[in-house]
C-alpha cells in the first residue's frame, strides 16, 4: 500500500465593503511561503468532465497598471514554456513566444 502525500496551497482574499479585493496573501508551506502578499493572481483549473477551463482572476485595487502589463507579459511567457513542456510542441511554443515578444513591444516593456 502506498502512502499518499498531499501538499496545500492556500489563498486568502481580503475584501473591502464593496467586495473588491483589498489584499491577497498566499501560503505554500512545502515551498517555504507563509502569508506572502501579492497584488494579483491568475488561476486556471481544467475541468475534464465539462472539457473547459475554470478561472479565478483577482487583483487588488492598488495593483498599478504598469505592473499589471508586466505581470501579463511574464504570465504569457511562462505559459509558452509550460505549453512546450506539457506537449513537446516546439513549433507552437515558438509561435507563442513570437506573440509575447510582439506583446512586450507594443506595450513598450522591452527597451
Amino acid at each position: 500500500m502506498s502512502n499518499k502525500i498531499t501538499s496545500e496551497i492556500k489563498f486568502v482574499v481580503e475584501l473591502d465593503e464593496n467586495r473588491v479585493p483589498d489584499k491577497l496573501t498566499w501560503t505554500a508551506q512545502d515551498g517555504g511561503v507563509e502569508l506572502e502578499e501579492a497584488k494579483a493572481m491568475l488561476l486556471s483549473i481544467w475541468d475534464s468532465n465539462s472539457k473547459e477551463t475554470l478561472r479565478i482572476d483577482l487583483w487588488t485595487k492598488d495593483m498599478p497598471v504598469d505592473e499589471m502589463k508586466i505581470f501579463f507579459h511574464q504570465t504569457l511567457v511562462a505559459m509558452a514554456d509550460t505549453f512546450e513542456r506539457a506537449t513537446q510542441d516546439e513549433k507552437m511554443a515558438s509561435t507563442m513566444r513570437d506573440f509575447t515578444d510582439y506583446f512586450a513591444e507594443k506595450l513598450e516593456l522591452k527597451g
